[in-house]
């Protein structure tokens, strides 16, 4: 046996293992992210940018940001949904930013200082809107800001659409309403011609000279059941019913009022009709509570307020001895089985709220117009119907029925249409890749539990005043400075810190940071150190897998 090995030589690591040694083999890069708040939200906000504004505490320039995208945020920071806190990353860590009433609070503070746009020089251009809800008066505000003369008509006394007439005020006061839709039709070459209705959008556009139209009608038409009411007994539709109490009404409903549905609208006409002097309301739902429609936040006021549920339930009929309901059972593809079983409930009046749908009657003679089975306008990408020019959007085409979805459907219109006019077609710029939680360094973070907005207790919830609160300014700023600002640099500096080469030089604020590729060495510790997954490691180009690095071990001067 041999005493003595053939090769003494120690195998190195720098052999065995990519990125140790004096051998670069990847290197960082500043990289956008789109953030998920922004990629939930259906107006297309950068919600994450003008978040940035308002925690440093520049509101206005915050506003301006906001609205350049959604021009109704006193409204939809209190009424929308929010589907961007719903996305938001920080819910991972505590409870997501409270982003809604941060856009309510700069929303009023426009307002409270009379914050105003500029448009630009008029393109002799006319397009007329169809409907003065949240999509027509979206479309008609970037239509003007591209400095293009737009008409709204709308058939009500009152602008505002769904959000006047479907909204409660308890949820959506009119005043700050009033205001964001006075700063949209007050836009130089805006008019607003309501109570004027719109039977035929083909003559309409040839009468008015107009070189384009945008539709957006809105669902305003209530579905309806085939349930017998007998005996005389009062029997409204939820959607009959809001707009009555807005224009000011205050309809006799009884002490006892069944609301049929499980949507958003059914949780407002059952909290309407307390208001209005019920003293029980119940809501028939033909699912079970895992199925149900409405969102969360809105059915958990509704029964806050004294609204039961009767889940699994359908109306059988509604006479002078009370409702008749009957028991389902739910099969596994979603439809429902009579069981025969049926209860007797008391009840002086019911509400149904069993869906809305537009009427398109102004669309019948517009050749190429295709309505679908489903009630709904058949559009493109660019939401141009059938016939060139005539494009559509809100509710009347379908999708998620929200006003925020609707506003989106009226700026990505006038986007179109501004292209259409001038002869081209809007193309929307790539959206840059989504940034997830688990994407995110956060080794260590400050607790900053979520704002609250104070409430109005339940037993004083006897009139329409509004339930929210809002946010001061020293916790809407607070409320800012939540934001994790996924996937994009905010500059605080802990790339350049953790650097153990000094290659990470301060640009100047705004500007990020710049790599000297003389001093780093793809170690990978301000990747590792970026909280927001503001940088990535890139492999070196190919072919120079093996490139020295650094070169001659340089020192930043």
């Amino acid at each position: 046996m041999a005493l003595k090995r053939d090769d003494m030589t120690q195998v190195l690591q720098e052999t065995t293992r990519r990125g140790v040694g004096s051998r670069r083999w990847q290197k960082p890069v500043y990289r956008h992210f789109l953030p998920p708040c922004n990629h939930a939200c259906p107006a297309g906000e950068d919600i994450q940018g003008w978040l940035a504004l308002a925690q440093a505490g520049e509101y206005e320039k915050a506003w301006r940001a906001l609205v350049a995208n959604n021009p109704m945020p006193a409204i939809h920071g209190r009424a929308c949904y929010h589907p961007c806190e719903g996305g938001c990353n920080r819910g991972e860590l505590d409870s997501p930013v409270a982003i809604h009433a941060v856009e309510r609070f700069l929303g009023d503070l426009a307002a409270e200082k009379g914050w105003q746009v500029s448009v630009a020089p008029a393109t002799g251009k006319k397009v007329l809107v169809v409907g003065a809800g949240p999509a027509g008066l979206s479309c008609a505000w970037h239509l003007a800001r591209m400095g293009h003369q737009v008409e709204i008509r709308d058939a009500a006394e009152q602008p505002g659409g769904m959000m006047m007439y479907g909204i409660p005020a308890y949820r959506l006061p009119r005043d700050p309403m009033n205001k964001d839709i006075a700063r949209i039709t007050g836009l130089p070459g805006v008019t607003l011609r309501c109570g004027q209705r719109v039977d035929d959008v083909v003559r309409a556009k040839q009468e008015g000279g107009f070189d384009a139209v945008f539709v957006g009608v809105g669902a305003q038409l209530a579905n309806r059941l085939n349930i017998p009411a007998m005996d005389g007994r009062k029997m409204t539709d939820a959607i009959g019913l809001l707009g009555d109490v807005s224009r000011g009404g205050r309809p006799a409903l009884g002490r006892v009022v069944a609301v049929v549905g499980g949507g958003n609208v059914a949780m407002d006409a059952a909290r309407t009709a307390r208001r209005l002097g019920a003293t029980d309301t119940v809501i028939i739902f033909r699912y079970d509570p895992q199925h149900m429609e409405a969102l969360p936040a809105e059915a958990a006021e509704a029964v806050a307020e004294g609204a039961k549920v009767r889940w699994l339930s359908v109306v059988d009929h509604f006479g002078a001895d009370g409702l008749v309901v009957e028991k389902v059972t739910m099969n596994p593809d979603g439809s429902v089985t009579p069981t025969g079983e049926t209860e007797r409930l008391a009840a002086d009046a019911v509400v149904l709220a069993v869906g809305q749908h537009s009427d398109l009657g102004l669309l019948a003679d517009a050749v190429g117009v295709k309505v679908q089975k489903d009630g709904t306008v058949a559009v493109d990408a660019g939401l141009m119907t059938g016939q060139a020019g005539i494009f559509a959007g809100g509710d009347c085409i379908g999708g998620a029925r929200t006003m925020t979805t609707a506003t989106g459907h009226g700026k990505l219109a006038a986007r179109a249409i501004d292209a259409w006019l001038g002869g081209g077609t809007y193309e929307h710029p790539a959206s840059h890749p989504l940034v997830r939680f688990d994407m995110l360094h956060l080794p260590d973070y400050r607790d900053a539990p979520r704002s609250v907005q104070a409430e109005r207790p339940v037993a004083e919830r006897m009139g329409f005043d509004e339930v929210d609160a809002g946010l001061d300014a020293r916790h809407a700023r607070y409320e800012a400075q939540r934001c994790l600002s996924c996937g994009n640099c905010f500059e605080c500096d802990n790339c350049y810190a953790a650097c153990p080469e000094q290659a990470i030089t301060r640009l100047g604020p705004g500007q990020g940071y710049a790599v000297s590729m003389d001093l780093c060495t793809g170690c990978a510790t301000c990747f590792e150190q970026c909280p927001c997954h503001a940088i990535e490691m890139e492999p070196e180009p190919a072919g120079q897998d093996a490139a020295p690095a650094p070169s001659g071990f340089k020192v930043r001067a």
